[in-house]
């Protein structure tokens, strides 16, 4: 018959690996997860519901072997790894960021966002931490008297 229903594949994780390694990324297993990387950016993912990929560290700058997550400072955006080397983000770098995310869901079939789409999104905000501002010895007026 002509109205015979064709069954959508069902992708495994592997064959959504398999598809980022078509479009250009590498694809090594890590202790963490699955780390995948292009032209000096990586990210690492995870299988999710039904075998979906997850993104579980978001893209950043390989900074020796460790992932830099993009920080912002309120004045400047940085790069900062979990061993605590810092380095400060320059515009094509974001640019790099931006591309990698949106061929990385392009080649996972991952949805992509609105607002992600519109340009790089930091991984961490640290906006106004100055040191000891809250514990001031001032009254303060929501406090009672």
């Amino acid at each position: 018959m002509f109205f015979r229903h064709v069954r959508a594949k069902v992708l495994t994780f592997e064959d959504h690996l398999s598809k980022a390694r078509t479009a250009g990324f590498t694809v090594q297993s890590s202790g963490g997860g699955t780390r995948i990387e292009r032209n000096g950016i990586a990210c690492v993912a995870k299988p999710g519901d039904g075998d979906v990929p997850r993104i579980v560290e978001r893209p950043g700058i390989v900074m020796g072997n460790e992932i830099g997550a993009l920080t912002d400072g309120g004045f400047q955006k940085f790069f900062r790894t979990p061993s605590g080397k810092s380095k400060p983000a320059q515009a094509h770098e974001l640019r790099a960021i931006h591309d990698f995310q949106e061929d990385l869901r392009e080649a996972l079939d991952l949805t992509s966002l609105y607002n992600e789409s519109l340009g790089t999104v930091s991984n961490k905000y640290l906006y106004d931490r100055v040191k000891g501002r809250d514990q001031a010895p001032t009254h303060k007026p929501w406090q009672p008297a």
